[in-house]
């Protein structure tokens, strides 16, 4: 039986575990999904000057393309890269090289014609001596015989190009020159090295500062910046004409050269648009898009405006910026952070925080208050922004400092306690800056004013105490408003008044929200409040209305156990009104069967005399189940039917557990069937009501009740239960104990007090004969009324003064 109850217990805890996950991660998902940015419905507004139909603020900041600027920046971009152009010495130097070339073999050819010349003149002059002289040539001469021809120069293929005769002939006749030669060759070669263009004056008017050179020999690239080295083909002839000095005889020729030397010459510094173009695409694809910022809370359109093309495309960027991943990512890394933070603050506080014990329904109360109030905030911040649109020369963060920041911590503080109300602040006000785009000064706002108003309606015994406290939220919200101003670096302008204003009226809304909300919580949970116990403490409630008819001795005893209680609770810093308002309650069980307690027998037969011990000791356990069933049936909330289940703890019922034993020849009595069920006391409240229970049915007992006698009983009985252990589960100290002990004492002496003995007046003595004189007649005779006594108009006899104070009392 013991594994299945372990068992069992195991499994209720577990799933009381997976509960408060499930409850924790609904809160982190409520939460996020209220903090995480959303677009909202953004109008469609297709031409430029559609009338707006609304305000509409950008929620978030996002980026707006502007093609206009884009497109211009890239055409800059690509403006900026310079031109392209491929230069190659090659050809200009082998046209150079071939003219030298071309010279040198006419030269060449030119020498061996005049060496063929000789020849052949020498060999004529030889054959016309040795005719005229008649001789043979001897054996070993030798005949110079026939000159070969010299070949003739191919100055086509030489130069690459088809030569007309007048170049040609003008080539041969300067070749003749070696001055000339000479000087053309070191002129050609110097001047051809240079950059040469088709045409200069082309090249100077797309001229734009500088030219990216690009050498085809060397792969290497240059930018240059001056022109002073580039030549067109006409200047490159002018200087070559200015360059070489020859005889009036040869210009001629020389025109025939710079002719053919402009038909072989070609540009070397040639323009690469290809290349350009390419490039300067390159460029400007490179040129990111020109996006302009636009912050959040900034106004986008107002109602009745007519749209521009700019605010169209702002209309569109915001509709285009919700990014469905982004948002899950966003969404999912902001539940994780908020899991971590609770879960680490809720373990911090469980494990450091004596107090801080919440329950299932004391999470859900949490969990319900932070998110409902975290909602409030939300539409509050649009409510800000739809009324700067009625009042626009107020600032809408101005309505911000109206916002129930504290509602929640005074709600927390008056339904469980101060630790409980502290963590709450805490997380509510990290989580109020991250509702408000991480701004500081609004948590630092939200924390103080939480803090203050849970300070101020501890122990609130009248609705008047809200109040109260919501003046004091007032006030110190108007301080932290002129605080964050000046830190912010504002002006003394009127936004600050319209600020103060707000603040102030701030404070007392938690007051009117927190007083409208209070039996809401106390009839969704079942929470018993102050307010709610100040109710009970009425005697007039139905259910103390019929203790005191049906069970005078107990409803007596509950009213001397709460003024007990009342002031140990002050004296140690419990609740009070809870320790007052449950003892009046604590035996309403015993209106079910109130004969079977002494407190209600008087002078009647004791029926317990005629019922066995066991029978007895059921029938006074049994006023704790009719209590707490009473207790149910008239809503006195969750905390005063503990404290009656547990103002017994697992006490023993000594006098008929003594009976029984007494009974029981052989000892064998159960203890157990003696003992209160329990459970023993777990607050210091139903604690007092134990102890305070049993002193007074001990006090009652004492025949000369003096101060000494009291003070001994007190402590025995607080020894004897502190003894048997029923303080075990409860937070009472022995300091505690001592406090509780001296003021029982202070209160029990005061109720037994001593009282002088008063000398009997003589009408006292002259009844006294009477009465004595009269036990001899008839009973009869005792109770008739007087023939000749007057009576009065209704009927009845006047009595006398004597008659009077006879009667009172009586029944």
């Amino acid at each position: 039986m013991t594994g299945k109850n372990l068992k069992k217990q195991q499994t209720v805890s577990a799933r009381t575990r997976m509960q408060r996950h499930l409850l924790l991660l609904t809160l982190a998902l409520v939460l996020a999904f209220v903090v995480v940015p959303k677009g909202g419905f953004v109008p469609d507004y297709y031409r430029p000057g559609d009338i707006a139909s609304r305000d509409v603020k950008s929620p978030r900041g996002f980026l707006v393309p502007e093609p206009a600027l884009t497109e211009k920046k890239r055409q800059d971009a690509a403006a900026a890269v310079l031109a392209v152009y491929d230069y190659d010495a090659r050809p200009s130097s082998e046209v150079a090289h071939n003219l030298v070339n071309a010279f040198q073999a006419l030269r060449q050819q030119h020498k061996q014609e005049e060496l063929r010349q000789q020849l052949a003149a020498a060999e004529k002059e030889a054959k016309s001596k040795a005719v005229l002289e008649g001789s043979v040539p001897s054996e070993g001469t030798v005949p110079l015989g026939p000159v070969d021809a010299v070949s003739e120069v191919n100055l086509n293929s030489l130069l690459g190009t088809e030569l007309d005769d007048k170049q040609t002939d003008a080539l041969h006749r300067l070749a003749l020159d070696e001055a000339f030669v000479g000087a053309f060759s070191a002129a050609v070669q110097k001047t051809l090295k240079r950059r040469i263009v088709g045409s200069l004056e082309l090249f100077r008017s797309q001229w734009r500062g500088a030219m990216t050179v690009r050498d085809l020999a060397t792969r290497e690239e240059a930018n240059v910046e001056q022109i002073d080295d580039v030549l067109g083909i006409n200047e490159i002839l002018a200087e070559m004409r200015t360059r070489v000095e020859m005889r009036k005889a040869l210009q001629g020729d020389y025109s025939q050269l710079l002719g053919l030397l402009q038909k072989v010459l070609h540009p070397n510094l040639t323009y690469n648009q290809s290349e350009t173009e390419a490039r300067r695409r390159t460029a400007a694809e490179a040129v990111l898009p020109v996006l302009l910022q636009v912050k959040p809370g900034e106004m986008i359109v107002r109602e009745g405006e007519r749209v521009t093309e700019d605010q169209i495309r702002k209309l569109k960027a915001l509709r285009e910026s919700v990014d469905l991943s982004k948002g899950m990512r966003t969404g999912a890394g902001l539940v994780l952070a908020i899991l971590l933070l609770f879960y680490a603050v809720h373990r911090f506080a469980r494990g450091n925080i004596r107090k801080y014990r919440p329950q299932m329904r004391d999470q859900l109360f949490l969990v319900l208050v932070f998110s409902v109030l975290f909602v409030l905030l939300k539409l509050g911040i649009f409510m800000s922004t739809a009324m700067q649109s009625s009042f626009p020369y107020i600032d809408s963060p101005c309505y911000y400092y109206a916002l129930p920041f504290a509602a929640g911590a005074m709600l927390v503080r008056i339904v469980l306690n101060s630790e409980t109300a502290f963590i709450f602040s805490v997380l509510f006000a990290l989580m109020t800056g991250l509702l408000f785009g991480d701004n500081l000064f609004m948590a630092i706002y939200a924390l103080s004013g939480s803090l203050t108003a849970a300070h101020w309606v501890r122990h609130s015994q009248a609705r008047s105490n809200l109040y109260r406290a919501g003046w004091y939220l007032s006030l110190l919200n108007m301080g932290m408003v002129v605080a964050i101003h000046m830190v912010a670096g504002h002006a003394f302008d009127v936004q600050l008044l319209y600020r103060l204003g707000f603040g102030f009226i701030g404070g007392f809304l938690c007051a009117v929200i927190v007083n409208g909300t209070i039996p809401l919580m106390e009839s969704l949970f079942k929470y018993t409040t102050d307010f709610r116990l100040m109710e009970l403490a009425n005697m007039n409630t139905p259910i103390l209305r019929e203790l005191m008819i049906q069970a005078p001795g107990t409803y007596h005893h509950s009213i001397i156990v709460g003024n007990l209680v009342e002031n140990a609770a002050e004296a140690i810093g419990a609740n009070p009104l809870l320790a007052r308002v449950a003892a009046y309650y604590h035996d309403i069980g015993k209106i079910r069967k109130p004969l079977y307690f002494a407190e209600n027998i008087r002078n009647q037969e004791n029926r317990h005399d005629k019922l066995a011990p066991s029978m007895s000791a059921l029938i006074l356990i049994s006023h704790l189940k009719d209590g707490v069933e009473l207790a149910r049936e008239n809503k006195l909330g969750q905390e005063l039917i503990d404290i009656i289940r547990q103002h017994h703890g697992t006490s023993l019922i000594k006098f008929f557990y003594d009976k029984a034993q007494q009974r029981e020849k052989d000892g064998q009595v159960n203890e157990q069937d003696y003992r209160y069920p329990g459970p023993k006391p777990q607050t210091r409240e139903a604690a007092l009501i134990m102890l305070a229970d049993a002193v007074e049915a001990a006090g009652r007992t004492l025949s000369d009740p003096t101060s000494a006698r009291i003070q001994g009983m007190v402590q025995k009985i607080i020894n004897n239960i502190f003894i048997d252990g029923q303080l075990d589960e409860c937070e009472l100290t022995l300091k505690d104990l001592h406090e509780i002990a001296k003021s029982f004492n202070r209160i029990l002496s005061g109720i037994f007090h001593q009282r002088i003995d008063y000398p009997e007046p003589a009408y006292k003595e002259r009844t006294k004969e009477r009465e004595a004189d009269a036990r001899s007649k008839n009973s009869e005779d005792l109770h008739r009324e007087s023939a000749d006594q007057p009576r009065d108009s209704a009927g009845t006899a006047a009595p006398s003064g004597t008659d009077d104070l006879k009667r009172l009392g009586m029944s």
